[in-house]
């Protein structure tokens, strides 16, 4: 366990609190009343909402966390983390009045974004809250198999409407977040959200759901004051009309004074309040009323050592606090995002002791609190962390295909091939929601185990599938929650940073619910984290299963998503290329020569199918090109799978009409016959199998954007120039969303007819299927006919 540093002087962390307030009030004030925008938007910022945790982020930083410890803080509280971070030296001055500019602060905590080192990005409410949990799964797995690193508490701060968000709970519900007793959860529980104060206080409910899931739970309710008062005769109560008065009530006081505030306080109260309160001046009453646990330094740092001493599961907090603390908006129903005005601010930093000269300073470095903040840059301070693994993945595990096999299926043989690699095979990791078998893991499964933490013992035998849970395990099973896949597959890809151990992350979900995860999939990226993640089965080919479980958009969402390459390969060989190229990255070993792409920062996303594609075609081209040239051109994004002046030379002699066909995926045997349909018809069809959408994309846009910024003509990228011919009619084929490639006329500067997926899907078979959406080999001849039409 982390030794707890030594507690300074309460005063002296209220001097650093204070500091912290005004500091954090003046960022978000700088950004909105001293810079001039000239573009009429509001900057914003959030003053009321970092108020509120001012006095539990002091009391962590100035007086808990350790250099190993991580921690995610709440999104509208960055102001406050930004100032701390200033206060312990970490954050240039010059970027304090930069909060919501470009390269200056972000608006909300962001790894790759922010100057000063963020352990979590967060900004889509309820994932970053989730995060360090699954960090603290993380760090159970590489503990477990990598030798035990020093002890880490990974902390999240949260606002408590983000309790509202769903995915908070799934992965609290999830097992595989049981008993980690390294995890602690701070609600900031102000009881107000954007909109409103929030009727009536849910924490019975909350707690309930929190200790259902086994979680330690603590109340930090009261101040001392209020503690001290409730000591008193008949100080029980107070305390029972404050804990019964309506939360509407209650928040109301924090904006009067004197007879008023006594008069709102007593509205409704029992017999016997009044009495006890009568002794107690004006001036004092609202101070001992509205004395907040949240707010009290001394109860924030006992709340935080009794998590500490609970190790044997998850701990949450629920610290009552006041949106606005310290700032005349306290309370105010609408002041999530108003603004202190400058006549405010004024008064605030009179009442700090400072001036216009000296308001941006740090805390004197000979004062006790100067002090403080000096000894605890050094105790928090982090040594460099090494991302790469330094294993070279192989350019391909040569995996076998000498019949019909779908991707689905080489997926998972290709795992278990580098599963026997003994330089890469200890890092690889897997995980799935309650889909692993479906998504052909079953066989790595059966070569590696399933994770968990202590041996379980195994009460059925199944030959062909050897369920065997232990510590020594690489396949983190989760429950049916594709929200928490995407949340654990961000934090294993970031396990270098937060954990010292790089690792090869790699999960599996049915296509369809990539979308159910996407926000988690989107976080996980934003924050830099990089992993491998296999959509499967796709599209309407899973035609036996209906729309509802029929991709058509997630191609679309692959190829936008930043920070991703999205990869559809068809055959098995490019697969393994494409697969071992990704985990190669991942790795940073050396640069393969054959990777034509440029070095890639990022996850890896690979749209798969269960349809079993004829081999043959592939391995013409194969011997047509060779291997190096090949899997060039395959990583690199496409490459020419059939050449129609080579495989129909009458064609080209007689100076036939020639078009190009660019499929994707499954669709690749109806592209073959449609080419040898249109050369019966006299007309030389290219066929073009594009397996990586993404990669070709991004090629053109850095030729156009290069043009655009040097008012140069834009060249055509080598990708496509290998690939297709020149300013040559294309149809494109893809189960998917036809726009997802109809794109590529631009690229090549021809006409394009796309083809592809646009409505819902239904059951029936692939033919029956195709046929509904004009993919089979007839419509692809007819569209290549409209496409020279256009010419």
């Amino acid at each position: 366990m982390n030794a707890h540093p030594p507690r300074p002087d309460l005063d002296v962390l209220d001097e650093i609190q204070r500091r912290v307030l005004w500091l954090a009030t003046r960022i978000v004030d700088a950004a909105n009343h001293d810079r001039n925008t000239s573009d009429g938007v509001k900057v914003g910022g959030h003053q009321a909402s970092s108020a509120s945790l001012v006095t539990a982020m002091t009391a962590l930083w100035f007086a808990h966390l350790d250099a190993e410890d991580r921690v995610a803080v709440k999104p509208h509280a960055s102001p406050v983390f930004h100032a701390i971070q200033y206060l312990l030296g970490n954050l240039d001055r010059s970027y304090l009045p930069k909060l919501r500019a470009r390269g200056g602060l972000q608006s909300y905590p962001s790894r790759t974004k922010d100057p000063d080192e963020v352990d979590f990005s967060t900004g889509s409410v309820g994932l970053g809250a989730a995060a360090p949990l699954f960090a603290a799964v993380t760090r159970r797995y590489v503990d477990a198999h990598f030798g035990e690193r020093p002890h880490s508490r990974f902390v999240a701060l949260i606002g408590d409407a983000e309790l509202d968000e769903g995915n908070i709970w799934e992965a609290v519900a999830d097992p595989a977040t049981t008993g980690l007793g390294n995890v602690m959860w701070l609600v900031d529980f102000n009881r107000q959200s954007l909109d409103r104060v929030v009727p009536g206080v849910r924490i019975n409910q909350w707690r309930g759901q929190f200790e259902a899931a086994g979680w330690h739970v603590v109340e930090v309710k009261y101040g001392r004051k209020l503690a001290e008062a409730y000591a008193r005769p008949g100080g029980e109560r107070l305390r029972n009309w404050i804990d019964a008065m309506p939360n509407e009530q209650y928040q109301s006081l924090f904006g009067l004074t004197g007879p008023a505030l006594r008069k709102q306080f007593l509205d409704g109260a029992p017999t016997g309040i009044g009495e006890f309160i009568a002794d107690i001046p004006d001036d004092e009453l609202g101070p001992l009323v509205t004395d907040l646990g949240g707010h009290d330094l001394q109860a924030m740092l006992d709340a935080y050592a009794q998590c500490d001493a609970v190790t044997d599961r998850p701990s949450v907090i629920f610290a009552y606090t006041v949106k606005g603390w310290g700032l005349p908006i306290a309370g105010n129903p609408r002041n999530h995002s108003a603004l202190l005005s400058i006549e405010q601010v004024d008064a605030l930093r009179a009442a700090n002791g400072l001036d216009a000269e000296s308001e941006w300073d740090r805390l004197d470095p000979a004062s006790p609190a100067g002090i403080r903040a000096g000894e605890r840059r050094e105790a928090v301070a982090r040594a460099p962390r090494e991302r790469s693994l330094g294993v070279s993945v192989p350019d391909t595990t040569r995996v076998r295909a000498n019949k019909p096999v779908s991707t689905q299926e080489v997926f998972g043989r290709v795992l278990v091939d580098l599963a026997r690699d003994e330089n890469v095979a200890p890092y690889l990791v897997t995980t799935a929601p309650d889909v692993a078998t479906s998504t052909n893991l079953a066989g790595f499964i059966n070569k590696t185990g399933v994770f968990a933490p202590t041996e379980q013992r195994s009460w059925t035998e199944d030959r062909m599938l050897r369920w065997t849970e232990s510590p020594s395990g690489q396949h983190i099973e989760l429950g049916i929650s594709e929200m928490n896949l995407f949340l654990l597959l961000g934090q294993l890809g970031l396990s270098w940073d937060l954990s010292g151990q790089p690792l090869l992350p790699v999960g599996t979900v049915y296509d369809p619910f990539v979308l159910r995860g996407l926000d988690a999939f989107l976080y996980g990226t934003y924050s830099g984290s990089r992993f491998v993640v296999a959509g499967t089965p796709s599209g309407i080919t899973l035609a036996p299963e209906g729309g509802a479980h029929q991709s058509t958009i997630t191609a679309s969402v692959g190829l936008e998503l930043p920070g991703v390459t999205f990869i559809e390969p068809a055959y098995a060989a490019t697969l393994d290329w494409l697969l071992c190229d990704a985990l190669g990255q991942i790795a940073g070993g050396p640069a393969k020569a054959a990777t034509a792409a440029p070095a890639e920062d990022g996850a890896y996303y690979f749209r798969l199918s269960t349809r079993p594609i004829d081999q043959a075609p592939f391995e013409a081209a194969r011997a047509r090109l060779g291997d190096a040239v090949l899997r060039r051109q395959a990583v690199a994004g496409a490459y020419r799978l059939v050449d129609a002046h080579q495989a129909y030379p009458h064609l080209a002699e007689a100076g036939a009409p020639v078009v190009q066909l660019a499929g994707s995926g499954a669709v690749l045997p109806e592209v073959l016959a449609a080419a040898a349909e249109l050369a019966e018809e006299g007309i030389a069809a290219h066929v073009v199998d594009v397996t990586s959408l993404d990669r070709l994309y991004r090629a053109w846009q850095r030729t156009l954007r290069q043009g655009v910024r040097t008012a140069t003509v834009p060249s055509v990228p080598g990708a496509l120039r290998s690939a297709f011919a020149d300013r040559v009619p294309v149809v494109t084929v893809h189960d998917a969303a036809s726009h997802a490639m109809a794109w590529l006329g631009s690229a090549l500067g021809a006409p394009a007819v796309p083809l592809g997926v646009d409505e819902f899907g239904q059951s029936g078979t692939v033919q029956e299927l195709y046929e509904l959406h004009d993919l089979l080999p007839g419509s692809i001849v007819n569209a290549a006919l409209a496409a020279l039409s256009l010419r």
